[in-house]
């Protein structure tokens, strides 16, 4: 027997389709396929470790050892990388106000005061009883003398506007003393308070369910502090990052007490194949951005502004293509650009407890492209630790359709999606059998950035989970309400420590808990909008790029294929919006047995073995002949 492997080096994993026949190659079939996670960056001679695990494991399925496959196929990677970052379009500004409002699970009193920050052990007499005081109570300073004190300057004629508390001892100091004032406590940093300045604190009504609503009004805290118009616009921020607590405090600063330094998002310039350029602010969001794309594609390359967000972020994009391929970075070129609007939770200045306000900002992915990666190097690497010959045997996107021809109801002329990570490709083969492909930036990996920013969550692996898992509630021990509110009863019963909490629902049957604060609601909300906004979006990109008439609806077949088409619910956002255009798509199914995956593997082989049984026409001779290797 003659064996064949066809290799698929992808960025997160390396494929195998093991291919045996006869040795006068009369007969032949599959005889086993296998899955590993690439070994270093795709396209580098890193790759060599993964690419012999993943031929070991199909060797071991089919029976025989690796030194038994005859011949190794590699596809011709697409020389792209994909790179996102996420850009603030808003700058938070506040330069003269500090504020906490964290919210307390217990604050005391209730209302709104406002006056001059005070240590609670200072000297009543070195201050005048005209003016209002708040409180600054640290955690040395015990509950019961807190209360005291409190009590002994209201006796002395001071009017006491509220208290802040470093320990949870609001409601022990509230019950203590018969002046009625809000106290805000578990300040953890108390310390960072500034003494002697106007301090406005709230506290809402308890058991009502009701919030506050002046600190969270940019007019009630202008109307609290006499802010001019002009403050009133710079004081925003802190009135939306206190919407909806129970509690807050907004305390006024010096000007200069609270400084702050802002990297500018910066310009985009777009240079078209022609020479022309087209300059975007970042600030105007993501529509005119893609936009401005659409308008200068082909795009032959992409400028960030220097000194800016993303002018830092495309030199880093360029940086790492030029480390894989040896090239100089002026060499480089960004091919797209794809622009999608969210939201961020950003850390406002001067916050003492970590206060977030949601702003709008731009995720951009850049896709990198190169002269060529170094596969060459790749294939020695094999044929020296094989010892076993290596061909480049094709173009990754051909093959990819090759192998997706083999999904039963499937015929040419059709487009294949490829949703990976990085990058979203198509190609197209049309009725005499010639294929066109492109690549796009934007895939799971933007997808992953823009839920692990939205949820505020800074854990990526976290975030992949929530991409690829729904979500529930543990109702009780034995219950459970999934995402789309059905009830499901428990054989078992759940840990205790998942008691009331959101889990994900891992797909070998066991729960993660989901440690942000974020309902079941918000999570798959955000999930989905991430999903449609990257896939949905560039799958109608591709696929008008790719098509002769540049219209999705001349296109009979889609196939969807690569990692992302895995996904519980990316194939159906997917298809959904291709229904209205009268498209038969769906996820691909290589082999009738295999789903979306070893497309490009199972193509690779067949391009080399001939069709066989699996394909209803004879292959062109350019998809079938091997690409030239060049000197390493």
């Amino acid at each position: 027997m003659e064996y064949v492997a066809g290799v698929d080096i992808g960025n997160s994993s390396t494929e195998v389709a093991l291919f045996g026949r006869s040795a006068d190659g009369a007969d032949g079939e599959f005889v086993s396929s296998a899955l590993y996670r690439t070994t270093g960056l795709k396209g580098t001679k890193k790759n060599v470790p993964g690419v012999v695990n993943a031929l070991s494991r199909a060797a071991e399925t089919a029976g025989i050892e690796v030194s038994e496959i005859d011949r190794v196929l590699l596809n011709e990677a697409a020389p792209v990388i994909g790179d996102v970052a996420m850009e603030t379009i808003t700058e938070t500004v506040i330069t003269e106000s500090t504020m906490i409002g964290h919210d307390p699970s217990t604050p005391g009193g209730v209302g709104l005061g406002r006056g001059i920050g005070v240590e609670i052990t200072a000297d009543p007499e070195e201050f005048a009883t005209e003016e209002p005081v708040v409180f600054l109570v640290p955690e040395t300073v015990d509950f019961a003398a807190a209360a005291a004190t409190i009590s002994e300057w209201a006796e002395a004629g001071f009017e006491i506007a509220g208290a802040i508390v470093q320990r949870d001892d609001a409601v022990l100091i509230d019950n203590r003393t018969d002046v009625e004032i809000p106290i805000v406590d578990e300040v953890a940093g108390l310390e960072k308070v500034p003494r002697g300045q106007p301090t406005a604190i709230e506290v809402a009504p308890s058991s009502t369910g009701k919030t506050i609503d002046e600190l969270s009004n940019p007019y009630g805290i202008a109307t609290v502090f006499d802010l001019s118009p002009e403050e009133t616009q710079k004081i925003i921020p802190v009135a939306r990052a206190l919407v909806g607590n129970k509690s807050a405090v907004v305390i006024e600063t010096p000007q200069g007490d609270v400084e702050e330094r802002t990297i500018p998002a910066g310009d985009l310039e777009i240079v078209d194949e022609r020479g022309n350029t087209t300059d975007v602010p970042v600030d105007d969001g993501a529509d005119r951005i893609m936009e401005a794309v659409m308008d200068s594609w082909p795009v032959a390359d992409v400028r960030g502004e220097s000194g800016s967000n993303i002018g830092g972020m495309l030199n880093r994009a360029r940086a790492s293509m030029a480390e894989v391929t040896g090239q100089p970075v002026d060499a480089i070129e960004i091919r797209d650009i794809m622009a999608v609007d969210t939201l961020v939770p950003q850390q406002v200045e001067g916050s003492v407890a970590e206060e977030h306000s949601t702003e709008s900002a731009v995720a951009l992915a850049a896709m990198v492209k190169t002269q060529q990666l170094p596969m060459d190097q790749i294939a020695a690497g094999l044929e020296a630790e094989l010892d076993t010959e290596v061909l480049i045997q094709g173009i990754e996107a051909n093959m990819a359709v090759l192998g997706s021809l083999t999904t039963p109801g499937t015929d040419h002329p059709l487009a294949i999606l490829d949703l990976g990570g990085g990058s979203t490709d198509a190609a197209y083969m049309d009725e005499q059998r010639a294929i066109d492909s492109i690549h796009l930036s934007g895939a799971g990996d933007m997808v992953t950035m823009m839920i692990d920013s939205e949820l505020g969550i800074e854990d990526r692996d976290l975030a992949e989970a929530i991409k690829k898992h729904p979500a529930a509630k543990i109702e009780d021990l034995y219950r459970v309400r999934e995402e789309d509110g059905t009830v499901s009863f428990l054989d078992e019963s759940v840990e205790p420590e998942l008691f009331g909490r959101t889990v994900l629902l891992e797909d070998d049957g066991g729960m993660r808990a989901v440690p942000i604060d974020a309902s079941v609601e918000e999570i798959r909300r955000t999930r989905r909008r991430a999903k449609r906004k990257v896939f949905v979006a560039n799958a109608e990109r591709a696929l008008n790029l790719i098509t002769p008439t540049e219209s999705i609806r001349r296109l009979p077949f889609v196939v969807m294929v690569g990692r992302s088409a895995l996904d519980f619910e990316i194939p159906e956002l997917v298809s959904e919006a291709m229904a209205e255009y009268g498209i038969v798509c769906g996820r691909a199914n290589v082999r009738s047995e295999l789903g979306p995956r070893n497309a490009v593997a199972t193509g690779l082989v067949l391009s080399h073995v001939g069709s066989g049984s699996y394909l209803d026409f004879e292959i062109p001779t350019d998809l079938s002949t091997a690409l030239e290797r060049t000197t390493a």
